[in-house]
């Protein structure tokens, strides 16, 4: 009889193992730092387990709709999730889950009260950009460069990331003098560069409004929902506003 137990228990509990997954999540880049407090947060709050997938929204997107397996979406705009939802990748509406605050920043002490003037200098000979077609911030950049009438000046300084991320390792290693990024970046207590940096004037470029889409591949899983409704909650919001996001 004991044996017996023990092979039922055992089978049960590879069967457990077998058939257990975690939530995939895509995430947006400026979330690389945040999403492992989410993460931590949400599995402490409700025992479950996510797996963030970590990119740009633009090519987070292109594999969902190549079939990336993913359940949920947290994009860094609301374009690429209502693009997703009119394609029919969701019948869920997305709604914005925080709003993301752009800088300009360095791991030199360079000064920025006049940071339009600074760019301009020889000073400055490498700027990084997250990819306007693909990243959210990238694109919120290249709007104020453009508003301040400057970006064709320093056209040949730009160095264009794949992702947010890719920016703050240019920023963070001096591989690039300045670039523009997410203020995640400068609240992320795990990151140990001194850096030095200025919140871009928000009236200078479009809302980012990030955005959080329920994939329809998850509709019937309970436990994607649970951590759906979880990123709008005030626990996690609380989270999101320790990283300079802000939330309603």
């Amino acid at each position: 009889m004991k044996r017996i137990f023990f092979l039922t228990t055992a089978f049960l509990l590879l069967s457990f193992g077998l058939f257990a997954q975690s939530i995939k999540v895509a995430a947006a880049a400026n979330l690389q730092a945040v999403i492992k407090v989410l993460q931590a947060d949400f599995k402490k709050k409700t025992g479950i387990e996510i797996e963030p997938i970590v990119g740009s929204s633009g090519n987070l997107v292109n594999q969902i709709k190549n079939g990336a397996p993913y359940d949920v979406f947290l994009s860094a705009d609301m374009t690429f999730p209502e693009t997703l939802y009119k394609d029919g990748f969701s019948t869920k509406k997305p709604v914005v889950y925080a709003w993301g605050s752009l800088i300009i920043c360095s791991n030199q002490d360079i000064g920025f009260e006049n940071w339009e003037r600074i760019l301009l200098t020889h000073r400055v000979k490498k700027i990084a950009i997250a990819n306007p077609a693909i990243a959210p911030y990238g694109k919120a950049a290249d709007e104020v460069l453009q508003k301040k009438d400057i970006l064709v000046n320093i056209k040949s300084k730009i160095v264009t990331g794949e992702s947010i991320s890719q920016v703050n390792t240019y920023i963070t290693t001096g591989v690039v003098d300045v670039g523009f990024t997410t203020q995640a970046l400068v609240k992320d207590p795990t990151n140990k560069t001194k850096l030095y940096w200025q919140i871009i004037a928000p009236d200078s470029y479009s809302p980012i409004e990030q955005g959080i889409v329920l994939l329809k591949r998850a509709e019937t899983n309970k436990e994607a929902e649970k951590f759906y409704q979880y990123i709008l909650s005030p626990a996690a919001k609380a989270i999101f506003l320790e990283y300079g996001y802000r939330v309603k």
